[in-house]
């Protein structure tokens, strides 16, 4: 199965059309009902920083393939001002909003690849990979 969808944050109406994206292809995919609220989980919490910290952006969702393995890959990009200092957007409890998300440490931990790339100014793009029977 091959899908990919592009969603604009743009509302929190976005977030959960996003959240909701992320589950169905999961579900398609055969990802457990555990790991498919974990997509979920990633999903919401990248597109509300999105909608957050730069006010527009995108979460794109698509299918992935390795080794025989189906998986998820989730693309959140945006143009807003960045982060500053990346390691500490990482610690576990780190929040710049009165937020009780998962943050981004919440995300690198439930996925199974993390990247991103952050220019103060420029924007931020994170990609999140998470693999089916992991």
């Amino acid at each position: 199965m091959e899908a990919s969808t592009t969603i604009k944050i743009a509302s929190t109406l976005d977030i959960s059309k996003a959240r909701q994206n992320g589950k169905d292809i999961a579900q398609k995919l055969g990802f457990s009902m555990v790991d498919q609220v974990r997509i979920k989980t990633i999903v919401s919490e990248l597109a509300r920083n999105i909608y957050l910290y730069a006010k527009l952006g995108e979460i794109v969702i698509e299918t992935a393939h390795y080794q025989g393995k189906a998986g998820i890959k989730i693309v959140a990009k945006d143009q807003g001002p960045g982060i500053q200092d990346i390691n500490k957007a990482l610690e576990p409890g780190y929040t710049t909003s009165q937020g009780m998300g998962a943050g981004l440490s919440g995300v690198k931990n439930i996925a199974d690849e993390f990247e991103i790339e952050s220019c103060p100014g420029s924007g931020t793009t994170i990609v999140v990979t998470k693999w089916t029977g992991n």
